[in-house]
């Protein structure tokens, strides 16, 4: 019996490895990869199986670096069944179909920019001059409909006509939903088959809304095999959610592989009770300066802890209450989907809120922006205010176009909740806001968005507590502090520095560890 870790092995995204028990291909999640684009889009079109070998499939949780693939090993032929918690279930339903918009939208913009150089110097040929202005407004006329959605038609009939490669999405919306039909929810603590002679039980893992320590059990004659999959750790003491398990069954508790993140292997975390404070510090003094807040973040877990943690501080008066807003439709159903699973809150929020008859994600100065007119509007709106807005990682979505029209202005700050991959644009903004703050903002660098450079005059902050992820700490907890006998750890889904400090720490207290490469077979 063995494992094969496919993706998240010396990185943090695209997570996807597969437990081969003889009898049963499983696969442990099916993530997208993250990051610079040409690469990303490479990685995530190389599917490393056939998906029509895998018997069935067990997902951790919704986050796209985690699920994002579902709709293409369906579409290429995957005939099992995708096996999760009902939360994240109810969370798939929104977030398969908006990651298909997502590839389609990207295809068709990289289209129309292809397209549109390609006009641009035959235009320039003819007229044996740099094209003016006026003639790339006529170009543009010829492409877009209007300042918000391209002639799609027309882009790819001229496509066709100029011989010019076109870009396929990765899967498109459709996809998407027909994925759904392969996808079952399960409760907590309830063994499920998943093959031959193996089941699959779910603890709660408190990295997001329905985030599950996936045990698989294999009976294999007359020995039996256990596996714990962590996908994602999350924190202790963190407000909605339930903390990570640390009780598990009597059946459950020697374990054979126990296969862990590390994406904060070598780091702690500021303290959790810290994340009001320094919320509530940040607003004031972007206030005072007649500044807004904006901040990139995950459509799933971080938006709706933000939304709490500024519902108490509205609550206390702790802020001036200027608007708020959640400019994802995406946050916007899965805050829907976070009011259904009141039973996966803990007893403070049960105690704050809903024993008081109270939503926690609906206050006064709360507005979900829907359509793209809304979301353009506020970002040319210079009164004070917080935009929440996907994506976390900066990488796409309508956060690109709240940073192009603000972070030019030093009233206003891009405040980071959260780790931001290498290669991607919410990293880059992260180290030039370092780099700014170091040599105390004498002057402002340029940053690229949408194609564009852009001085980046506002300030860049980050807030570590905010993190859906466990600290160093708080894996070593899980490990070192729950019921648990394990014999081996795979540590994957890390950047090569941490998973391998977090590895020798592991070492160091007597665990047998293995740090798999990409495509690596860890043994059973």
């Amino acid at each position: 019996m063995k494992v094969i870790c496919y993706g998240a092995a010396g990185e943090v995204t695209g997570s996807t490895h597969l437990l081969d028990t003889g009898n049963d291909r499983i696969l442990m999640d099916c993530g997208m990869f993250q990051g610079k684009r040409k690469e990303s889009r490479q990685k995530n079109n190389q599917f490393p199986l056939d998906p029509q070998s895998v018997t069935n499939m067990i997902l951790s949780h919704a986050h796209i670096d985690h699920s994002g693939r579902i709709p293409l090993l369906t579409k290429l032929g995957f005939n099992g069944r995708v096996i999760t918690t009902r939360p994240t279930a109810d969370a798939l339903h929104y977030m398969l179909p908006d990651s298909g918009y997502i590839q389609e939208s990207d295809a068709q913009y990289l289209n129309y920019k292809s397209l549109r150089s390609f006009l641009y110097e035959l235009e320039q040929k003819n007229v044996k001059q740099p094209v003016s202005n006026r003639q790339k407004s006529r170009i543009k006329k010829l492409l877009k409909k209007n300042a918000y959605e391209l002639k799609n038609e027309t882009i790819h009939a001229l496509q066709k006509q100029h011989q010019i490669d076109r870009v396929s999405p990765l899967y498109t919306q459709e996809d998407a939903r027909q994925s759904l039909s392969f996808i079952d929810g399960y409760p907590f603590g309830y063994p499920v088959t998943i093959g031959k002679n193996t089941t699959v039980k779910f603890y709660v893992a408190g990295h997001i809304l329905g985030s599950a320590f996936s045990v698989i059990t294999v009976h294999n004659g007359e020995k039996t095999y256990k596996i714990l999959y962590t996908g994602d750790v999350g924190r202790f003491g963190k407000p909605i959610l339930r903390d990570p398990t640390l009780e598990f069954d009597p059946e459950d508790r020697r374990i054979d592989l126990f296969i862990t993140e590390s994406t904060y292997g070598d780091r702690e975390h500021e303290p959790v009770e810290d994340l009001e404070s320094n919320l509530k510090r940040v607003l004031n003094e972007t206030f005072d300066r007649g500044g807004s807040v904006i901040i990139p973040s995950f459509a799933y877990g971080r938006t709706q802890e933000l939304i709490y943690i500024l519902h108490e501080l509205y609550n206390k008066g702790a802020v001036p209450e200027h608007p708020v807003y959640i400019d994802s439709p995406l946050a916007s159903n899965i805050t829907k989907v976070f009011g259904e699973h009141p039973e996966a809150y803990d007893e403070e929020t049960h105690a704050t809120f809903l024993e008081k008859g109270r939503n926690p994600f609906f206050f006064d100065k709360i507005r979900f922006v829907q359509t793209v007119e809304e979301s353009m509007r506020l970002t040319r709106d210079d009164s004070p205010h917080v935009v929440i807005s996907a994506s976390g990682m900066c990488e796409a979505g309508r956060i690109l176009h709240h940073l192009r029209y603000k972070v030019h202005n030093p009233k206003n700050i891009i405040l980071l909740v959260g780790y931001m991959a290498g290669h991607t644009l919410g990293r880059r903004i992260e180290e030039l806001g370092q780099e700014r703050a170091e040599t105390n903002g004498k002057e402002a660098p340029e940053i690229k968005i949408l194609g564009k450079e852009y001085p980046l005059r506002a300030r860049v902050e980050k807030i570590g507590g905010f993190s859906a992820h466990g600290d160093r700490n708080e894996l070593e907890k899980i490990i070192c502090e729950s019921n648990l006998e394990i014999k081996k750890i795979g540590i994957v889904h890390g950047e090569p520095s941490q998973s391998s400090a977090f590895a020798a720490g592991l070492q160091g207290k007597g665990f047998d560890v293995i740090v798999p490469k990409p495509g690596e077979t860890i043994r059973v």
